[in-house]
């Protein structure tokens, strides 16, 4: 792994992460074209410094839209506060769930499976993008057909919260199924502005992406390859600091496209970007990717 693999990489997922992209699927097929192992330690390590660049790029371009949106008032921050509890509640419950059953039967003889054992699947990623480019696709053109959408409604009900967090569940185990593109859309099909999906979805995301690192982290300590791969984690965690800084920018250029999008009515574009994409990633399965 070069320093230009890590700049790449950073790019990849400064910009896909913040995106309803999916950055997993594009950083994976990054991966494997400059012919990384995307379970290896060190990348493992590496990507874990890149989402860390991306959540900061969240807070610092959301911090005052929370400001104005959820807390200017003590009902505003009450019901946002349980708002996120609730949709994060049901987000483990549902990933929890799904990350079980899916382990269990992909490996049923293992003593300790890791659904992450599953992400360099090519195949499992198109049907995740196919899946999450209708979704975004059908919620974007129908709310181009609403006549209005007040983006001054600041409120998120409990109902809307739980849906939104059932469906971040279901994006927990597949990559491909882009996080912030499922949540998004989840909202505006609920009747929330689509102003106030983007401040609640990403607020979601600086809750849930340390315990993705965290649960990173953890797959790291116990993988068996961590003694013999000891040497190169150092060098990784160092390469690491440069890619989240390229993340973090990356990031940050990513919302700015995403927002623009999202408020003129663009939105349904990343739904068929994700079709094209999941159309393009089963053509590199089928060519021995």
């Amino acid at each position: 792994m070069t320093i230009l693999h890590v700049i790449i990489l950073a790019i990849v997922q400064g910009l896909a992460e913040l995106l309803p992209v999916s950055s997993s699927a594009h950083v994976i097929v990054a991966e494997k074209l400059m012919g990384m192992n995307p379970s290896a330690p060190e990348v493992t390590l590496l990507l874990v410094m890149l989402h860390t660049g991306t959540m900061f790029a969240v807070i610092v371009y959301f911090w005052s839209r929370w400001r104005d949106a959820f807390v200017q008032t003590a009902t505003g921050l009450k019901s946002f506060i349980v708002g996120l509890i609730l949709a994060t509640v049901l987000t483990v419950v549902v990933g929890g769930v799904l990350i079980k059953i899916i382990e269990k039967v992909a490996f049923p003889h293992a003593s300790h499976a890791w659904v992450e054992d599953l992400f360099g699947r090519l195949d499992l990623i198109a049907a995740a993008l196919a899946a999450v480019g209708v979704l975004i696709l059908y919620a974007g053109l129908r709310r181009k057909s609403v006549e209005s959408d007040d983006p001054t409604s600041k409120e998120i009900t409990p109902r809307q919260s739980l849906w939104i967090g059932a469906i971040q569940g279901l994006c927990l185990p597949f990559r491909g199924f882009s996080r912030s593109g499922a949540t998004i859309s989840t909202g505006m099909l609920t009747g929330v502005s689509k102003i106030r999906a983007e401040d609640f979805s990403f607020a979601l995301a600086v809750i849930i992406t340390p315990a993705a690192i965290g649960r990173e982290l953890l797959r790291l300590v116990k993988t068996e390859h961590l003694n013999s791969s000891a040497g190169l984690l150092m060098p990784a965690l160092d390469m690491g600091m440069v890619g989240a800084a390229f993340a973090f920018f990356a990031g940050l250029a990513a919302l700015k496209w995403l927002s623009s999008w999202l408020e003129n009515g663009r939105w349904y574009w990343f739904g068929v970007y994700c079709l094209v994409a999941a159309l393009a990633v089963a053509l590199l399965y089928h060519a021995g990717y």
